[in-house]
């Protein structure tokens, strides 16, 4: 073998490992891609399956001590318009117990609304609230968590079975627009940025049926 076509082997065989490297590193990109967009979906989709399911265990009470000394435990279900997004505050049963001999029920307060990601400056993010124990102040106190990164929009709407009108704000207080009762469906909305190049945002929807459409009133049930 003359050094001539030791060069001309030397070469091909430096192209054929170029193309074959080139093939296996687009491959893993694509599979890095593919991996990550899957997480994503994954997680948005858990978290609109845990707000629709927390959604249909909402409740709201009557029950108020009358010496207002003692009214420690009020409950609600406020749903309004907040900035480029929906807000919403109420009490659930959809508390579980973590640590034995906790001082819990299965009674918590929830929040759901967007905030202002902590990493990327004007970035939002789906945010929740819980509080282990329902106070005198059901929409304030409890832990944050960040449920999904990179939100555009969530709009939350009411179904009222009174009116049979979709309405974008609940206030279930007792002087409040649809006092002492709660919407039959909550339609859930969120718009996130685009896992796919080709798309800009992406937009996921889902429904919450609530069972528990009057007030709790265990001594006279009369709506």
């Amino acid at each position: 073998m003359t050094l001539i076509e030791a060069m001309v082997a030397v070469t091909i065989l430096g192209i054929v490992t170029t193309v074959v490297y080139g093939g296996f590193s687009q491959t893993m990109r694509n599979k890095r891609r593919i991996e990550d967009q899957s997480d994503r979906a994954h997680v948005i989709r858990v978290a609109m399956e845990r707000i629709a399911r927390e959604l249909s265990m909402a409740f709201v009470s009557i029950h108020v001590n009358p010496n207002p000394q003692l009214q420690s435990i009020l409950t609600c279900f406020h749903g309004y318009r907040e900035g480029r997004g929906s807000r919403v505050d109420f009490t659930s049963f959809s508390h579980q117990r973590l640590y034995r001999d906790a001082h819990e029920s299965d009674q918590n307060e929830l929040s759901y609304f967007l905030a202002q990601d902590p990493e990327h400056p004007g970035g939002r993010v789906l945010a929740r609230r819980e509080q282990r124990r329902i106070d005198a102040e059901p929409e304030r106190g409890g832990q944050v968590t960040i449920l999904v990164e990179g939100v555009r929009q969530f709009e939350l709407e009411y179904l009222d079975p009174v009116t049979t009108d979709w309405v974008d704000s609940w206030d279930a207080a007792p002087n409040g627009t649809q006092a002492n009762r709660l919407p039959t469906q909550v339609r859930i909305r969120l718009e996130v940025e685009g896992t796919i190049e080709a798309r800009r945002t992406e937009v996921y929807a889902t429904r919450a049926t609530i069972p528990t459409s009057w007030a709790l009133n265990h001594a006279v049930y009369n709506p």
